[in-house]
């Protein structure tokens, strides 16, 4: 009996690994059992000594846990990148994000805007914030939110807009909208990797679960998921 893959991700890119592993298992046999967190979560909980087989988080998490042994040296591949944008509950009028001004004048028209404080998305907003010289006016709107559920506060009437990335956003529909992406002048895009653990319990199935991750077969259910390749 074939072992079971565990993958250890984080939460912007579960929408697209759920969409993709019923492929990956009619194909090859494997099970893969999933779990998610935000990415400097992942790295925490893996340094603690969580088991893992295979692990998707931003590049440099991946890098840094290749330093302490963790991942295996050169098994980094990369999964792709995914956008910032703005949610608002399904129905909501539309907002003008065309450009850094009105960008601006949707964020201070807002009543409340949901953010994930704790990752890498929340950490790069409150920074844009600063470096717009809003942050004043528009950090008394900022509702931080638990873990994978920054768009669906807007669902819930708990913020009238949120910024998360856009895989999340799609993933909350129909109840939430994707109002728009950053525009281009402020736009990060945040990236992701894979890694293969130092000691993965079966090491031929992590690195068929890797190639098949980062293979281009996979490229049409991650745009519809809203992660891109470069």
């Amino acid at each position: 009996m074939k072992q079971e893959i565990q993958l250890f991700g984080a939460i912007a890119v579960r929408p697209a690994v759920l969409a993709l592993l019923p492929q990956f298992e009619a194909a090859t046999g494997y099970k893969v059992a999933v779990k998610f967190e935000l990415n400097p979560t992942v790295k925490r909980q893996i340094e603690a000594g969580e088991p893992f087989d295979l692990v998707i988080i931003n590049p440099h998490l991946v890098q840094e846990l290749t330093a302490l042994g963790k991942v295996r040296s050169g098994s980094e591949v990369a999964f792709g990148r995914i956008a910032m944008g703005v949610a608002a509950k399904a129905g909501s009028r539309p907002l003008d994000l065309a450009s850094v001004e009105a960008f601006e004048h949707a964020l201070k028209s807002a009543t409340s805007i949901a953010y994930a404080a704790e990752g890498t998305s929340g950490d790069y907003f409150s920074g844009l914030l600063e470096r717009l010289g809003i942050a004043d006016e528009v950090k008394p709107k900022l509702v931080g939110t638990p873990p994978g559920q920054t768009a669906l506060a807007v669902a819930r009437g708990e913020a009238e807009l949120a910024v998360v990335p856009v895989t999340s956003i799609l993933a909350a529909a129909p109840d939430v909208m994707l109002v728009g992406r950053f525009p281009a002048e402020l736009q990060s895009y945040i990236d992701f990797a894979v890694g293969i653990s130092a000691d993965p319990t079966d090491a031929e199935a992590a690195r068929q679960l890797s190639k098949f991750l980062a293979s281009a077969d996979v490229n049409g259910t991650l745009a519809a998921k809203g992660i891109e390749r470069r």
